[in-house]
């Protein structure tokens, strides 16, 4: 694409802008690909950057992950954050370090950069020097993210770098309508604004801009790619399913789309159409020297994923174990999204002839007390919806989420009264991993796309060198609106911490440390003060949370690891991150061992006596429970919606529902990860759940487990639309 032509479509609509706030807004325009409308066909970016330093820092982080085993880290997708790696070492409560890769093992440490890596920082480094690009500033950092987009624009990456810049993406919104103001039938400002809402969680905003770009243009392929995929990912999958044809009927060799068209397939049961698309973007083999597409990259693993669970539809669930059948590499890799090169690795069997495709199940074909179940479930789901910007609503989730309560409430009601349950092919006394396994059932099918796996059952090997669950906070310019909530909250732990570690270690300056961090009110302003304090502090430091045991008084357990780190320019990276090793979880499962033994025996007491304190004490031993799962976070995927449903589904046991709705802004995980203890927790969650007496029609509904006993039961009732009697009901 010619800079010329970028720098036209700018005139057009405001000239010359000069100030750094304006190139702010040029950049946020240029960041979702708005004003160059000639898009590189199917283009998706599956890379974010900063400006220069915390670039080749950040991509030099990810490329050591992607090291393969026996150095470095692995990244893997988290259900909170960017990314899961392999840890390469530990830190202390309160660690300093003096270059951007911590030295934790010698391989690490090394350079990995790629030749596109280099070849993107060396053009942006020279167009910002040189300030070759429109709208240069003033302002150095500024210069340097507007080259870096410049660049990216340059190569092809546009909307998908929207969720790495999802600070700007108000300013970007309001970008977008003034343009609109100069030119109406601007098809590319529409889509780019649909994208915005739908990054920010907005579905019906984002709807109406994508249906505004296809008034203008039907056959407009991104506005179909992006449309597909949100409604994808917001539980409506024939709807998505027709936007992806669309897109390939007119762009046929579009990767996006034909990966996401065989998802869909999958995801409704229909296992033939599904392999068959996938099959397609696997045999688009990249050419020499060419990245590979991260659909191309996923292709494998969703295949074989797929024929497993056509082979085992009809198979009743408690008579197998996805952790246990599938391959340790296969899982290691998959949740580490490591490319499929895996020693030695046994296909999957190719589908069956004889074990058909799910079919489609009207609502008004099941039984009334089958359809108040579904109805139930809907509303309950519904309440697990985070209401912060970046999580957009997903129907089929709260569903499956929904159900998944419900089950969980049977389950636990049955273990009360001293009923065993039938998991993994044995009849035994539920315990609390079963509770767990009920909702990681549902959220595994609800999208097959995302590795939902136990990371303790990994292989021993990849499990020793532990896996990290990271988020980057603020990178640079970009700061996580999905955690800003929390950014008060994490700065004063950190200003505490700094105070006992200097009376510790500087009780004579503690008094001036301490009067200089009054002055702090941000978190980017800690970094000067700590290196003023501590000249072991250089480029950055960490603080080490700590979780409080209930089971041994004074005892304390690995929380999560905060880093702050700068560049010379004042760039910096403030990151969170758990770290799941085989030690670390065997005292995590002790405690929650206890607990759940704790509970067992309360609830048995509680189901023959209608005391207060019995309701009341069960209660917070099912939030102190969560609380230590949360901390652990377990899972690869979904830790957070399926600990969740385990607590409403469990406060229903005990004859509590959950009637509030998480508040706006609020997390629940993260809540139960900055809280100073369970207690804490407890109090917090129980302020919004605004707990009431269960209906007594919830003793009545069917069974979940036996109403839907295989997967291909589970698969027609998220297909299944309720809308409109559901609706009714309510």
């Amino acid at each position: 694409m010619a800079p010329a032509r970028c720098c036209c479509c700018c005139c057009c609509w405001g000239g010359a802008v000069a100030a750094a706030d304006a190139a702010r807004r040029v950049l946020a325009l240029l960041l979702v690909g708005v004003l160059c409308a000639w898009p590189r066909p199917g283009a998706l970016a599956s890379e974010h950057y900063t400006p220069l330093s915390l670039l080749k820092q950040e991509l030099q982080h990810r490329q050591q992950q992607e090291a393969p085993a026996g150095g470095g880290c692995s990244p893997q997708s988290g259900d909170w954050g960017d990314q899961y790696s392999a840890e390469c070492g530990e830190s202390s409560f309160l660690n300093f370090h003096d270059s951007d890769c911590e030295p934790r093992g010698s391989p690490p440490c090394d350079s990995l950069l790629s030749l596109n890596t280099e070849k993107i920082l060396s053009q942006a480094k020279s167009i910002a020097e040189q300030k070759r690009f429109p709208f240069a500033t003033d302002n150095d950092s500024t210069n340097e993210e507007l080259a870096i987009a410049y660049v990216l624009i340059g190569s092809g990456l546009y909307d998908e770098a929207i969720r790495h810049f999802s600070t700007m993406l108000q300013e970007a919104i309001e970008s977008f309508k003034e343009a609109l103001k100069q030119k109406v039938d601007f098809i590319d400002a529409y889509k780019s604004l649909g994208q915005a809402y739908r990054e920010l969680g907005n579905f019906e905003a984002a709807t109406e801009s994508f249906q505004k770009a296809l008034l203008l243009n039907q056959n407009h392929v991104q506005t179909l790619q992006l449309r597909g995929m949100m409604l994808y990912h917001h539980g409506s999958l024939q709807e998505a399913l027709k936007n992806f044809k669309r897109c390939l009927q007119l762009e046929p060799y579009n990767e996006v789309c034909q990966y996401m068209k065989g998802l869909s397939h999958v995801a409704m049961g229909q296992f033939y159409e599904g392999i068959k698309a996938q099959t397609k973007v696997m045999l688009n083999d990249p050419l020499p020297g060419q990245k590979a597409s991260p659909e191309y990259l996923k292709v494998k693993y969703l295949r074989e994923y797929s024929r497993y669970l056509h082979a085992h539809l009809d198979t009743p669930l408690t008579e197998y174990n996805i952790d246990v059948d599938l391959p340790g590499s296969f899982k290691d890799h998959w949740a580490k999204s490591l490319p499929f090169l895996i020693e030695d690795y046994e296909e999957q069997p190719g589908l069956q002839p004889h074990i058909k495709d799910v079919l489609h199940q009207n609502f008004e074909s099941y039984k009334p007390e089958v359809q108040e179940l579904i109805c139930v479930a809907d509303r309950l789901g519904s309440l697990m919806q985070y209401e912060t910007p970046g999580f957009l609503p997903n129907k089929r989730i709260h569903r499956a989420m929904g159900l998944a309560a419900l089950e969980v409430m049977q389950a636990v009601h049955r273990t009360w009264t001293n009923s065993k349950v039938r998991m993994n092919g044995k009849t035994r006394l539920m315990q609390w991993r079963d509770m767990f396994d009920i909702a990681v059932k549902w959220r595994r099918i609800a999208d097959p796309d995302q590795p939902v796996l136990w990371l303790d059952q990994m292989p021993a090997r990849s499990l020793s060198r532990g896996f990290n669950n990271h988020i980057n906070l603020i990178r640079g310019q970009v700061i996580n609106m999905r955690y800003l909530e929390y950014f008060e909250k994490i700065l004063h732990f950190i200003k505490d911490r700094i105070l006992v570690y200097h009376g510790a270690n500087n009780p004579k300056g503690l008094l001036e440390v301490r009067e200089a961090l009054e002055k702090v009110h941000k978190v980017e302003d800690l970094l000067p003060i700590m290196k003023q304090f501590n000249t072991k502090t250089k480029d950055g430091f960490t603080v080490n949370t700590k979780v409080p045991s209930l089971k041994e008084q004074g005892k304390e357990y690995d929380g999560f690891t905060i880093t702050i780190t700068g560049d010379k320019i004042g760039n910096i990276l403030f990151s969170v991150e758990t770290q799941t090793t085989e030690e670390r979880t065997q005292l995590y499962h002790a405690e929650i061992d206890a607990l759940y033994k704790d509970l067992t025996a309360k609830g048995k007491v509680l189901i023959l006596s209608s005391e207060f304190g019995e309701a009341d004490a069960v209660c917070n031993l099912i939030l102190s429970l969560v609380y230590y799962f949360y901390n652990l976070m377990p899972l690869s995927r979904g830790s957070s919606v399926i600990a969740y449903s385990v607590i409403v589904g469990a406060l229903m046991a005990s004859g509590k529902e959950v009637a509030g709705k998480i508040p706006k802004g609020k997390l629940v995980d993260f809540e139960a990860m900055t809280a100073p203890g369970s207690e804490a927790f407890s109090k917090i969650a129980k302020s919004w759940m605004n707990l009431k007496s269960i209906s007594p029609s919830y003793k009545t509904l069917p069974s979940v487990s036996e109403t839907f006993p295989t997967l291909r039961s589970m698969i027609e009732v998220l297909n299944t639309d309720s809308s409109p009697r559901c609706l009714k009901k309510l």
